[in-house]
């Protein structure tokens, strides 16, 4: 059900009425932890296997064209591509239950669009390489993963806006539905809080020290996948990630900020399963233990 919630929030559509280019860079370290797996009500180390990650990534949208309308609502094109790569440091592993290497490249056309005064609509259709290797020798169809959605979104008030909708894509190597979720909370003033479900979940409570300078303690759940065979069987890798901590963010001017993070990886589910739906529900779960966690990164708009 893990990886399911993973498809279900990475519809890559989120509402934003910036007409600037805004690009943004991360790297994460996420410390070494033993692996363990789950099935029922038993829970056990998996011999003397553990791991560690680095994860980089690349984020930018491009907006194509924006109006606003009375209301300050935004009809929006926009462009967004990323770039994934991570890089597990896996230790004592007997049997193929990981992988090293993890590389995501994604693009999607967005779009935005009130429908009155209370409704929006969101809508996005892309695609991305999935890939267990950053070598595109080895590329085959196999990796390559389409994707589209649509959601509507109630403006509850000027500070929350709540939706939902529908994902398309081929995650399971036939086009599927899944339901997709949207929820925008915000709160503004020296002291505020945020919460986010649009490519991710994203929550911060936050302290604006000086016009360059924010304190949050934040939680953040994020992850990659690679589509792969082995065996001669189609399989899924994923790597996800739920991690909590302090973040202080340095602003320079109005166009770029570095947010640095420390704190816990508290859950690293990490697995291959096959690439079919029933997949989705077994019981068996392997992840690796909590541990240390630390990130940088750097925001910029143009």
């Amino acid at each position: 059900m893990k990886k399911l919630l993973f498809f279900v929030l990475a519809i890559g559509t989120y509402l934003d009425v910036h007409a600037q280019i805004q690009v943004e860079l991360k790297s994460e370290y996420l410390g070494k932890s033993s692996y363990r797996v789950t099935k029922g009500e038993t829970n056990e180390k998996v011999g003397n296997s553990k791991g560690s990650a680095k994860v980089h990534q690349a984020d930018i949208n491009i907006p194509l064209s924006l109006k606003l309308n009375e209301l300050k609502r935004p009809t929006l094109w926009a462009i967004n591509a990323g770039l994934a790569y991570a890089k597990l440091d896996n230790e004592n592993f007997t049997e193929p239950l990981v992988i090293d290497k993890i590389m995501n490249i994604g693009i999607s056309l967005n779009h935005v669009r009130p429908l009155n005064d209370r409704w929006s609509m969101v809508a996005s259709v892309g695609g991305g390489i999935y890939m267990p290797s950053t070598d595109f020798s080895q590329m085959e169809l196999n990796n390559l993963l389409g994707s589209a959605g649509i959601v509507f979104i109630r403006h509850l008030r000027p500070n929350l806006d709540l939706g939902g909708g529908l994902a398309l894509n081929n995650s399971f190597g036939f086009p599927m539905v899944f339901p997709a979720f949207y929820l925008n909370w915000r709160t503004e003033g020296k002291y505020d809080v945020r919460i986010a479900l649009m490519k991710g979940l994203e929550m911060s409570v936050g302290y604006n020290m000086h016009r360059n300078l924010r304190l949050s303690i934040i939680a953040e759940m994020n992850g990659q996948t690679a589509l792969l065979k082995q065996e001669g069987k189609d399989k899924i890798f994923s790597h996800m990630y739920l991690v909590t901590g302090f973040r202080p963010e340095i602003k320079i001017g109005k166009t770029i900020s570095i947010p640095i993070t420390a704190g816990m990886n508290v859950w690293r589910p990490t697995q291959i399963t096959d690439r079919k739906l029933k997949s989705i529900f077994q019981e068996k779960e392997h992840y690796f233990q909590a541990s240390p966690y630390g990130s940088v990164g750097l925001k910029m708009k143009f």
